[in-house]
């Protein structure tokens, strides 16, 4: 809809209004179930800063302030449509999807993640995607195990 027909007080208030949707992954939309309840958190929470943005009494601030909440729920509520939610692994032998793996790097450094969905991972958390180049290299291995990263050997020391 063009400017003219709207109540915007300029061409710059109106795309101010018009986010971008966030891109969605062209990988399968795996998630724990840890993560589908955040899926749903993040949804109620972005549904709720919507109803409150819709009580602003000036019309450019309200789409202002409601621009993101709204971008926000469209991406949730895909997300949550796509979802597959995999049970925990049932064995600790080989690194999947669920798993805690701690691993010991050339430069003697050990970490610990925990492969989950894309949507949760966050690795200051402890939490990496299974798409990440480090979880598709441990993929399928087991204690002792080396898979790669780059340029760096990953020796798998434990899997929970």
């Amino acid at each position: 809809m063009a400017v003219a027909f709207t109540k915007e007080e300029s061409f710059e208030t109106a795309s101010e209004t018009l986010l971008p949707d966030r891109p969605i992954s062209p990988h399968p939309n795996l998630v724990t179930e840890a993560g589908l309840k955040a899926l749903e958190d993040q949804l109620r929470e972005a549904r709720a800063a919507y109803e409150v943005a819709n009580t602003i009494d000036d019309v450019n601030e309200r789409r202002r302030q409601s621009a993101s909440p709204l971008r926000d729920a469209r991406y949730l509520t895909a997300r949550l449509r796509t979802a597959q939610l995999v049970p925990p692994p049932e064995t600790n032998e080989v690194v999947a999807f669920g798993s805690t793996v701690t691993f010991s790097r050339d430069d003697r450094r050990v970490q610990t993640y925990r492969i989950v969905g894309e949507d949760e991972a966050d690795p200051k958390s402890g939490t990496i995607s299974f798409v990440s180049p480090v979880a598709r290299s441990l993929m399928g291995k087991g204690v002792g195990d080396v898979g790669g990263a780059g340029e760096q050997e990953l020796e798998i020391v434990a899997i929970r």
